[in-house]
């Protein structure tokens, strides 16, 4: 089984056009869809680390939902902070087509292994307000729940995580002090564009290997994983 990621979709809902951030953006998912339809097998699974639709409301977000299932592979979905449509996670497992997961304060073990995460949260700094540190120690909280739950199914299964935000940078450890504690040993993440793209961490650090997944940054093309 190969696995795949990609990140920040931003699928258009309600004809949301994207190419008023950047011409490069023109039809873009039919960029990624013809990739994946290249690329992927019935048998792959494919990562999706947040920001998937516009969409504000869960019942306004199928049409994008459909159109991911619609593609080979099974997809694993986690929360982006523009999934405004992402509504209790009972809801949003119930609207999901044959062939999708929703990543949420749990885990998955998907041929021999596991998978977690959580959404994250910007870093540390200077403009760190009160109300940024409350959600930023929350995320934390949930990354620790979804890593419990991935070693309650198995003690001794290599760990992937997914995450929206970056986990860490170069100046700010952020999130990384729980995934080395775990034993992770893959963390891909999108939410950066144009420019701050390329100052994204990646590969490894502290035994974990880091994968800036952003759809712009890879040109509108999957990102390979483990083949």
């Amino acid at each position: 089984m190969a696995v795949f990621a990609i990140a920040d979709l931003h699928l258009p809902a309600q004809q949301k056009p994207m190419d008023v951030f950047g011409e490069h953006w023109r039809d873009h998912f039919q960029r990624i869809r013809e990739d994946w339809l290249a690329r992927v097998a019935p048998g792959d699974l494919v990562l999706l680390p947040g920001d998937l639709s516009w969409a504000m409301r869960l019942e306004d977000a199928v049409e994008d939902l459909n159109s991911i299932a619609a593609l080979p592979g099974t997809k694993l979905l986690l929360r982006g902070n523009h999934d405004y449509w992402w509504s209790s996670i009972g809801r949003v497992r119930r609207m999901l087509g044959e062939g999708m997961l929703a990543l949420q304060n749990d885990s998955f073990l998907i041929d021999g292994r596991l998978y977690a995460g959580s959404r994250g949260w910007m870093l540390p700094g200077a403009d760190f307000s009160d109300d940024d540190r409350r959600i930023y120690a929350r995320e934390r909280l949930r990354l620790e729940m979804s890593l419990e739950n991935a070693r309650r199914r198995d003690g001794e299964a290599p760990i992937t995580v997914m995450m929206h935000f970056p986990p860490l940078t170069d100046e700010e450890p952020g999130f990384s002090d729980i995934l080395e504690r775990y034993g992770v040993t893959d963390c891909v993440y999108g939410h950066l564009h144009g420019s701050a793209i390329y100052g994204a961490v990646r590969g490894v650090r502290n035994g974990v290997r880091y994968h800036q997944v952003s759809c712009d940054g890879l040109g509108f093309r999957l990102y390979a994983l483990y083949t």
